[in-house]
């Protein structure tokens, strides 16, 4: 199976006219696993109720089973939730937070779980505690001893990504998970950008709560994410809806999960085909030379990159610093003028643009943003 960038574009359903160069924020379906989640659907509108009430259990096991394979888990320690930001939420509550409490975290964090800690930390009387990290990034130590010096009797989680949104950057968090287990500290991750992106395996990883999403590098149907926690912790933790699954005496972490009343699983059940289709397309080496791109774009387009030249700190997307005269509008110049769909966000008092290099990019893409970027900047 051909794993170039030409003959995979074809395989998508992505307009053929825009040098799609922004997978990170929304991920992309292949049109055969596409067709999969469609089928799921119709399969769903023909017989509601033999599939709702008589199957789903069964399906949602055996695709619980094919994910825990891929991320390293048992099946019965993850459960899906529609996106990570969903799986944060169900994590944040069961902390057990008081008053004086604290979560530490980073200034790199996706903007939408600062929000979920603000609330969660407001409503408790906790704090949730930014530490700011130095760019670039020089060394994995570096990042590590910022963030753990942060730590204060008070600090009862700690809650990371493990590859920032806006940033691109892998995080440590081995190495921090394995000293808060030591200090007795909570760890929860945010791995919305790591699954077919940046290898996991949970098991080793040993965090307590981790959440997950599978629309993005894994390429599966919009609205399917996971949420895995450590065994001895699922018992405090509940979903964000109670419902059917709390029936019983002792409901399991799985069942409470699951069973929410009537909603379209079809994105869950879709999540094995997109497993099965990278792995048919040698997704091994379409990561490595997606990553060779991004090494490409953080080399070549004449911006500051924020991470050393090495795949330990970044994958498949890569962010660079953009000069204090980019113009205000270079996201809207570059698609309006040149059909380049990629983010440009700000930091603090910088700006940045990122470039995400999935399997349907090839070197034209890279030389198209280069050759705009040039007349733009």
């Amino acid at each position: 199976m051909v794993s170039d960038g030409a003959h995979l574009r074809e395989e998508f359903l992505l307009d053929p006219s825009v040098t799609f160069l922004n997978h990170g924020s929304f991920g992309a379906t292949p049109r055969a696993v596409f067709e999969r989640y469609r089928e799921w659907q119709l399969e769903l509108e023909r017989q509601p109720v033999l599939f709702l009430a008589r199957r789903l259990d069964g399906l949602l096991a055996e695709a619980r089973t094919a994910l825990a394979g891929y991320v390293g888990a048992d099946p019965d320690d993850l459960v899906f939730v529609p996106n990570a930001t969903a799986g944060v939420n169900v994590a944040a509550w069961p902390l057990g937070l008081q008053a004086g409490d604290e979560v530490l975290s980073t200034d790199l964090e996706y903007g939408a779980v600062d929000l979920t800690w603000e609330h969660v930390c407001g409503d408790l009387g906790a704090r949730y505690v930014r530490t700011p990290i130095r760019l670039p990034v020089t060394s994995a130590d570096e990042i590590v001893e910022t963030i753990w010096a942060g730590v204060t009797p008070r600090t009862r989680a700690l809650f990371l990504s493990h590859h920032t949104s806006t940033t691109a950057l892998t995080l440590p968090v081995a190495e921090l998970c394995r000293r808060a287990r030591e200090a007795g500290i909570r760890t929860i991750v945010d791995g919305a950008h790591v699954p077919g992106q940046v290898p996991l395996n949970l098991r080793d990883l040993d965090v307590d709560y981790y959440a997950g999403n599978c629309h993005k590098w894994l390429c599966a149907p919009k609205g399917a994410g996971f949420l895995y926690v450590r065994r001895e912790l699922q018992r405090d933790v509940h979903p964000l809806l109670v419902s059917w699954g709390y029936e019983g005496d002792d409901p399991s972490f799985v069942s409470r999960h699951e069973k929410q009343g009537t909603r379209d699983s079809s994105a869950y059940l879709t999540v094995p085909e997109a497993i099965d289709w990278q792995r048919e397309h040698d997704w091994d080496a379409v990561r490595t030379r997606c990553h060779e791109l991004a090494r490409r774009a953080r080399n070549e387009l004449g911006l500051e990159p924020l991470t050393p030249d090495s795949c330990e700190f970044f994958a498949q997307m890569v962010t660079l610093r953009l000069p204090e005269d980019a113009p205000e509008d270079l996201k809207d110049r570059l698609y309006d003028d040149y059909r380049i769909e990629i983010p440009v966000s700000e930091h603090g008092e910088d700006r940045f643009i990122r470039a995400s290099f999935q399997g349907y990019n090839d070197a034209a893409d890279l030389e198209r943003l280069r050759d705009a970027l040039a007349a733009l900047l």
